[in-house]
């Protein structure tokens, strides 16, 4: 396969499968004839489609040097929107995916820094193992990389990272869900001294980070978040979505976001990232409340707008102009 930078999706096959942590799975991803496929940076992801029809973002966990595949792990999420359970359970050896070519909202920054700092929480390892791999591929032992799950066996790629040939570079902490058992940032963020920071994971995990690097600049901490706002809320109620031009009404679960809501009415809407970070479903709205969820409209542009994706209604009805 040659790279075509103008090629909008690509059909990949599963080379292989594994499940490397409880609920996290591997899939390794080459193109049909076994040729090149589009670069990669360190930080990137693609977007995939689910066998739902649901597209998500993972990140690639591979060296980018690796230009014959692509490596996802994916978290098999249970309480999510269902593209992950779609993914993890529908999609095996042999089965051909369409994904959408690398793209980078986590770029390494150029500047050469005295030292890096990765912070990793469960699956967000993935673009950081991505990172490492690169340093260590141009010699980079500058690092140290804090990685957090619960437990052991929730850590993907831990025995690499036990391993002898990270010695004094990771430190691995499991908090057993207890918050009193979280590991102690602050001794590692008090001061900069020159360096970049990493962070993906859990929102909690990463709004402490940001609490605590508030007097570092702004230029050295660096953050990834595909979930963000976006992420199911335990109250969330069903409402009905109307559609103004057609005058069709139809009802949105609780835990179903509009896009699919309308997908499976059989409605082809565009959308890309489906975590409201990339603006690609934005709609406007005629009438109702909405309870915006995404990362990318400005306030002005909430009374008009909404990322079907990912936000909701507080009122009973909201009517788009679709």
């Amino acid at each position: 396969m040659t790279p075509d930078p103008d090629v909008r999706e690509l059909t990949l096959k599963v080379r292989h499968k594994s499940e490397i942590a409880d609920g996290v799975f591997l899939f390794e991803l080459a193109a049909p004839d076994g040729g090149e496929l589009p670069p990669f940076t360190p930080g990137s992801h693609i977007t995939v489609t689910a066998p739902s029809g649901q597209k998500r973002r993972y990140s690639l966990c591979n060296d980018p040097a690796e230009h014959d595949r692509y490596l996802i792990a994916v978290k098999q999420e249970t309480s999510g929107r269902g593209g992950s359970l779609s993914f993890t359970r529908g999609v095996n050896d042999g089965d051909e995916v369409t994904v959408e070519p690398p793209a980078n909202d986590f770029e390494m920054a150029k500047a050469e820094p005295k030292r890096l700092i990765f912070i990793a929480g469960g699956i967000g390892i993935t673009p950081i193992r991505a990172m490492i791999l690169h340093c260590l591929r141009q010699g980079k032992t500058i690092f140290m990389l804090y990685y957090f799950t619960r437990t052991p066996t929730a850590m993907a790629f831990r025995d690499e990272f036990a391993s002898s040939a990270f010695e004094g570079k990771v430190v691995l902490h499991h908090d057993n869900g207890d918050p009193d058992q979280a590991y102690d940032l602050w001794p590692v963020l008090e001061q900069q001294r020159g360096a970049h920071l990493y962070c993906c994971g859990p929102r909690g995990l990463m709004d402490a980070v940001r609490d605590m690097t508030g007097h570092w600049p702004d230029s050295v901490v660096h953050f990834e978040d595909f979930v963000g706002a976006s992420a199911p809320h335990a109250d969330d109620q069903a409402f009905e979505v109307r559609l103004a031009k057609s005058g069709e009404v139809y009802e949105v679960a609780a835990h179903v976001s509009i896009l699919d809501t309308l997908r499976q009415h059989g409605h082809v809407l565009a959308s890309s990232c489906e975590s409201g970070t990339c603006g690609t479903c934005r709609c406007r709205f005629i009438e109702g409340e909405v309870d915006h969820r995404d990362l990318v409209l400005s306030d002005d542009e909430k009374g008009y707008d909404i990322m079907i994706c990912v936000s909701r209604a507080k009122s009973r009805t909201l009517t788009l102009d679709l």
